[in-house]
Parts: structure tokens; sequence; C-alpha cells
């Protein structure tokens, strides 16, 4: 590579999930998961849309907290006494809605966390207001509950990403090519982790030892998304 990079982004382990990084995109909500002794009731919703950071960032502070992490589709009334041990996170939780039994258990989770002072962080992709859940008690906590919102990433956040994965797999580019496929790809960070395993191949394959442009724009074309 021609040039150290430098971004003006910092960068947080995630105990073996990779860097998570932070840029404008996400920095308010990654503030308000850290100053988690100051939520009001011990609670959080965090919500974006998918690919946005929100399991990286429930497991960054599992491990800060000492958080067990549960999918919602897996969340039972049974479970909930046990669960109340430690600070909890439910992933997906607006995923519940219309699901009677579901509801109820988290209701029963959110009430049980309340008494025990337990935290409980809820991730999902949209604010509570927009969960159509039936139970209206349960509809009224979660509506009362604070928010954090993850952007979709930003191009600092998305080339952050995409180098950090192209050295990973140790292929070989100028900065000027990052710059170009960020241009041209898909605003999500799984599409990062795509775009540099099919340049990994396209190269390999080719047997060339530097990415170009023509062969980028060639991998973009290949994915559906067009690189010219």
């Amino acid at each position: 590579m021609d040039e150290q990079y430098s971004f003006d982004l910092t960068r947080r382990p995630s105990l073996g999930r990779g860097d998570f990084f932070i840029s404008p995109a996400n920095a308010t909500a990654v503030a308000t998961v850290e100053a988690w002794p100051s939520w009001p009731s011990h609670k959080l919703v965090l919500h974006g849309p998918a690919a946005s950071g929100k399991t990286h960032l429930a497991h960054v502070w599992a491990a800060q907290t000492g958080a067990t992490i549960t999918d919602a589709a897996d969340l039972t009334a049974a479970d909930v006494p046990a669960m109340v041990a430690t600070p909890v996170v439910i992933e997906d939780a607006d995923t519940l809605a219309g699901d009677d039994a579901a509801e109820r258990a988290l209701f029963h989770l959110h009430n049980l966390c309340l008494a025990e002072g337990r935290p409980l962080m809820l991730t999902a992709a949209k604010p509570p207001l927009q969960w159509a859940l039936r139970l209206p008690d349960l509809a009224s906590r979660m509506q009362a509950t604070a928010t954090a919102e993850l952007q979709p990433p930003d191009d600092a956040l998305l080339t952050a990403v995409l180098v950090k994965q192209l050295i990973e797999r140790q292929i070989d580019f100028a900065p000027d090519i990052v710059t170009y496929a960020i241009q041209r790809m898909e605003r999500r960070f799984s599409a990062a982790a795509d775009l540099a395993a099919a340049l990994n191949r396209a190269a390999f394959s080719g047997r060339r030892k530097r990415l170009t442009k023509p062969l980028v724009r060639e991998v973009l074309d290949k994915m559906g998304q067009p690189g010219s």
C-alpha cells in the first residue's frame, strides 16, 4: 500500500468481533450506551437499520457490564427469573410484536429488571413507538424507554471498515481505490465485507498483485452495484 491511512475515528475493541469504529453516524448512540449508569430507569432501546452495528455495540456493552444476551425469538417467561441475575440484552425486541406470549414475557422481564435495578438494553430496527405491540402495558413502558439511534454508516465509517477488511485479506491497494469503491458500493457494513471478499477472489483468480479501478468496477457490476 502506498501510504499509511489516517482516519478521524476512534477504535474500540469488540472482544473477538473486530474493531468498533466511531464516526458521526454512531457517536451519539455510542456515548449514550457508554453512559449506561445514567439511563433513566436503567433501560435503553438501541435502534437502527440492519447492519448498522446494533449487535456489535450490544456485545461490547455486554462485555463491559457482564450482561447476558438473548435473542427475542428465544425469550420465554420461564427463563425470566434467572435472566435478571445480570444486566440483560434482548436482541431484535421489536420482532416480538404480535406474539402474545412473547410480549408477556418481555413485560415480565422489564418489570423484574426494574424491580431488581438491573440494566436492560433492547435492540430493534425501529423505535418503540413503531413496534405495534398489542399488550398496552408493555407498549406504554417501551415507549417511555430512552432510545439511542444508530444511523446508516457514513463515508468515514464505511472507509474504515473496508480498509480493515482489505488489510485483513492482505490485499494491495491504493487510497484512491478505496475512495472509488466507497462512492459506488451499498451503504451497509456487510457490503464492505462482501466487497472485500469478492475483490479478494477476483484478485487471486486473475493473479493480480494490486487492485485497480477496472477490477473494482467489474466486481461491483457482478454484485449488482454498477461501478461506473
